[in-house]
């Protein structure tokens, strides 16, 4: 996405806060631990399409106020789950460090020991992650229309000026994945793009 500060996905961090998060892949019974100042940029960093890559409506974060604490959480994951490690997805790119802390056949336990983190420790517990991203989503809905045509008009000039490519050009897929997050979410794009690129995407 060329222009991050006018695009639609959000980013931040939150000064001091940390969230952990459990991550369960949609079709398999695999989840990544971790813990990040930005979830959603790690979510992007872990898997382009983490939308349909993992499991909204199992997934989850603790908001911690800091990261020692989420360090310290997630370190009990870790300790909790040392003999249920497994090796990461292939389609996790080893540059985004996404290799480690991947479990199996851990989901159930790593769910209760959120919400006694919960109960016990007063920590904030999103989940189904689904929710939170959506709530996240809503409140850049509004950039969608102008970042969406920005974009569409990008992919028109590289298709107008370039050889026609046998794949989607990195603008095309960025603009795919945005609007199928969007879509997802249960976010009604319809009326937060412009008509051309309503088409281009149907």
């Amino acid at each position: 996405m060329e222009d991050e500060s006018e695009s639609p996905i959000p980013r931040f961090a939150s000064r001091g806060r940390a969230y952990v998060y459990v991550l369960p892949c949609r079709d398999e019974d695999l989840l990544k631990v971790g813990f990040s100042r930005d979830p959603l940029q790690r979510l992007q960093t872990l898997h382009a399409r983490f939308f349909r890559f993992f499991d909204l409506d199992r997934a989850f974060l603790i908001a911690t106020d800091s990261v020692r604490d989420a360090r310290r959480i997630e370190r009990r994951y870790i300790e909790a789950f040392t003999d249920r490690r497994s090796p990461a997805p292939l389609v996790v790119p080893d540059a985004a460090a996404g290799y480690t802390e991947w479990y199996r056949g851990a989901y159930v336990e790593a769910e209760a020991m959120a919400r006694a983190f919960a109960a016990d420790e007063g920590y904030a517990l999103h989940a189904p992650l689904r929710d939170w991203l959506r709530a996240l989503f809503r409140e850049r809905s509004a950039l969608l229309f102008a970042w969406s045509a920005k974009m569409l008009e990008a992919i028109e000039y590289e298709r107008y000026n370039a050889e026609q490519p046998s794949t989607p050009s990195a603008l095309e897929r960025a603009l795919r994945d945005a609007l199928d997050c969007f879509d997802e979410l249960g976010i009604d794009i319809e009326p937060l793009v412009s008509e051309p690129v309503l088409a281009w995407y149907r």
